[in-house]
């Protein structure tokens, strides 16, 4: 489903160039340039997490540092990991 809710031929982004990513056990591809956020969403994928007390649904609110759903860990590979990204 790659790309599949994008507008083609619109953006800065050239699609030439993909770049493919796993999110929560799912196998995605993105765009080069892409942010997290906007490949995700550009999949279809709108369920990020789920709050901690009520296990309410959180999805992408904002498009910058200020998003609260934004703490994700990237794996490089088994020995290099960032935890806590924004």
């Amino acid at each position: 489903m790659s790309g599949a809710l994008r507008i083609s031929g619109a953006g800065r982004l050239s699609q030439a160039k993909t770049a493919r990513f796993s999110f929560d056990g799912q196998s995605y591809t993105g765009i080069e340039g892409d942010t997290l956020a906007s490949a995700l969403l550009a999949n279809g994928v709108h369920l990020v997490g789920r709050s901690f007390k009520y296990h309410r649904p959180r999805g992408i609110l904002s498009a910058g540092a200020e998003e609260p759903n934004a703490l994700v860990q990237i794996v490089r590979d088994d020995a290099r990991k960032t935890p806590n990204v924004r």
